[in-house]
C-alpha cells in the first residue's frame, strides 16, 4: 500500500485533474472515424496495424499485474513490472517532458483503455485465460516492448493495443475515450505510451527499439 501511494504521489501531483480535461485538438474530429481506421494497414495513431489472433495470455498477465479484472490500475502495473524507483524515476522524467496534466491523463487514461477493452471483449465474447505464472515483472514488461515494435524497430502504442484484446477491439477502445474524453485525450494516450515503452526498451538493454514519430 505505502508503495502505491508513493508512485502516486509521484506520478499524479495533480491527481484532482480528470483524464477528461485534455484539450481537444482544433484540428482533430471529435470521435474516431471507422473507414479512416479501416481504410490503410496503419493506426489512426500511427504504426502499421495487426489483425492477427490476440495474445489473451499477455493481456491477463498485465490485468494480473495491475490488480485484476475487478480493480486493474495502470500505476499497480507499472510498479509490479518495473519496481517502485524506476518507475517513480520514469514519471519525473515524463512530467518534466509532457508537464503534469498530460502525465496523469495518460496514467488515467491507461487505466480506461484497459478497463473498457476487458469490457468490450466481454460483451465480444472473449474471455481471457490464466495469466501465465512466469510471466511479470520485468519478463512482461519485456514481451509488451516485443509486442508493440513494429518491422522498422519502432515501438507503437497500436501495434500493441491490436494485438491485446484484437484491432477491431482497439477501435471500439478509441471511439469510446473519444466520445467520452475527446480526440486529444485519446492521441495523448497514445503518444505518452509510446515515449514510455521506448524508456522502458532502453532500460531493458532492446537498444534495437525505436522511438515512434508520434511522442
Amino acid at each position: 500500500m505505502n508503495m502505491r501511494k508513493n508512485v502516486l504521489a509521484a506520478a499524479l501531483a495533480l491527481g484532482g485533474i480528470a483524464f477528461a480535461s485534455v484539450a481537444i485538438s482544433a484540428e482533430a474530429p471529435a470521435a474516431a472515424p471507422q473507414a479512416q481506421m479501416n481504410a490503410s494497414a496503419m493506426n489512426w495513431f500511427g504504426g502499421e496495424t495487426y489483425l492477427g489472433a490476440p495474445a489473451l495470455d499477455v493481456t491477463a498477465a498485465l490485468v494480473k499485474a495491475g490488480g485484476g479484472a475487478d480493480n486493474f490500475s495502470f500505476s499497480t502495473a507499472l510498479v509490479s513490472m518495473l519496481g517502485e524507483k524506476t518507475v517513480n524515476a520514469e514519471v519525473a522524467k515524463l512530467t518534466k517532458q509532457y508537464g503534469h496534466e498530460n502525465v496523469t491523463n495518460f496514467i488515467n487514461g491507461m487505466t480506461f483503455a484497459v478497463n473498457d477493452g476487458l469490457k468490450r471483449a466481454t460483451e465480444a465474447g472473449v474471455t481471457l485465460p490464466a495469466a501465465p505464472a512466469d510471466l511479470k515483472g520485468a519478463k512482461l514488461a519485456g514481451t509488451l516492448v516485443s509486442a508493440g515494435t513494429a518491422a522498422d524497430g519502432s515501438w507503437w502504442s497500436g501495434l500493441l493495443f491490436d494485438k491485446a484484446l484484437s484491432h477491431d477491439i482497439h477501435v471500439k477502445v478509441m471511439q469510446d475515450i473519444d466520445a467520452k474524453y475527446g480526440h486529444g485525450a485519446d492521441e495523448n494516450t497514445h503518444k505518452i505510451l509510446n515515449q514510455a515503452m521506448y524508456d522502458v526498451a532502453q532500460a531493458l538493454k532492446a537498444k534495437n527499439v525505436k522511438l515512434a514519430s508520434l511522442h
